[in-house]
């Protein structure tokens, strides 16, 4: 699946072509993509395909297409603190994304039937929490994955606001995607061939909107020819944050009001300086005139025997022009972490200042 917008350089020209493409539809969903850099979550010998837009597999590892996870991100109609559950989380690139929509008093859980794709996943959860760049422009809701076949999820299970499945689903499991769903929940999975969304509005009542036709592999089935028993996966219990966790995101959240206000007062109430333009000469070009008869193109030109002299002289002029300009605009100011520095300023001990950082790295 993919191929319906065209590659990137980047992150961020992969999400812009998306935009264009209008996969990308909401302001939310565009913040996810571009904080968490795709290129990531790809093994390094394969990192020169992920900013196409095509899914990729190696071994029990798979991402599906930027254009996919776009619908699906915007099908979940995603809000702060809702539950969401990932149903063949994979790498945990989905989770994450979602994750920094439903923030620090969401839920955020994932079944993966791998483990070795858990621990996979795990480290890329960890290697983004340390370094991204991101990080610390939101308030996380970091998610929690479980090894286990997504359909033998315990029947006393929680049920959740937002459900993802990303195996293709028959038509004989479509009631049991439906049962881990809250009232007023949405469900979106490939059911039959087709991305559908399908929202809980009453006990027994339901939506569905076919979204676009999909190619998944599909859910594979629970083998028990060993036990011959289920193996019942038992989903994380909605944890309580501790009173020091519910206090360090607190204070994040006022140093980032005070980082707000700081740089509304400097740019006068939010409104930046207008962006200078550099003076661009004109020049003077020639006038042609393009005549088309039959089959023959004939061609005219009005000038003047001063243009072409002058023409030159514009072209040096501009060119030198440029080259006076070139380093500054190619070597713009690196991103600064202002959350970070406003932190590491406080009058606190160095323990605490760290822990109000995650511990990270940068």
């Amino acid at each position: 699946m993919g191929g319906a917008v065209s590659a990137g350089e980047d992150n961020d020209e992969l999400i812009d072509n998306l935009k264009e493409a209008q996969y990308i539809r909401t302001e939310l969903v565009e913040q996810a993509f571009r904080a968490i850099d795709r290129a990531d979550y790809y093994l390094e010998e394969f990192k020169d395909n992920a900013y196409k837009d095509l899914a990729w597999k190696h071994g029990n590892i798979h991402l599906s297409a930027p254009c996919i996870y776009s619908e699906v991100m915007e099908a979940l109609d995603l809000q702060p603190g809702l539950s969401f559950l990932n149903l063949g989380s994979g790498t945990g690139y989905l989770s994450s994304m979602v994750g920094l929509i439903l923030g620090p008093f969401g839920v955020n859980h994932g079944v993966e039937l791998h483990s070795d794709v858990i621990e996979y996943a795990k480290q890329k959860l960890d290697f983004f929490i340390k370094t991204s760049d991101s990080f610390d422009k939101f308030e996380f809701c970091e998610p929690s994955f479980v090894t286990g076949n997504c359909l033998e999820i315990s029947p006393d299970c929680t049920q959740y606001d937002r459900v993802y499945c990303g195996a293709g689903v028959q038509k004989e499991h479509e009631d049991y995607m439906k049962n881990l769903l809250k009232v007023g929940g949405i469900l979106v999975m490939p059911l039959e061939e087709k991305l559908t969304k399908i929202t809980r509005t009453g006990p027994s009542a339901w939506e569905t909107k076919k979204i676009l036709a999909v190619s998944f592999a599909p859910l594979i089935q629970p083998n028990h020819a060993d036990s011959g028993k289920s193996r019942l996966v038992h989903l994380p219990p909605v944890a309580v944050r501790s009173l020091q966790d519910l206090a360090r995101i607190a204070i994040r959240g006022t140093i980032k009001k005070i980082i707000h206000q700081e740089t509304m007062s400097k740019n006068g109430n939010g409104l930046k300086n207008p962006p200078r333009f550099k003076r661009r000469r004109v020049r003077r070009r020639r006038m042609e005139t393009i005549v088309f008869l039959d089959k023959e193109v004939f061609a005219s030109r009005i000038s003047n025997p001063s243009d072409d002299n002058n023409n030159s002289e514009d072209i040096e002029d501009e060119r030198r022009e440029e080259e006076e300009t070139k380093p500054s605009e190619l070597k713009p100011d690196p991103p600064v972490n202002f959350l970070r520095e406003k932190v590491l300023s406080l009058p606190l001990p160095d323990p605490l200042k760290y822990y109000l950082l995650y511990y990270r790295e940068k």
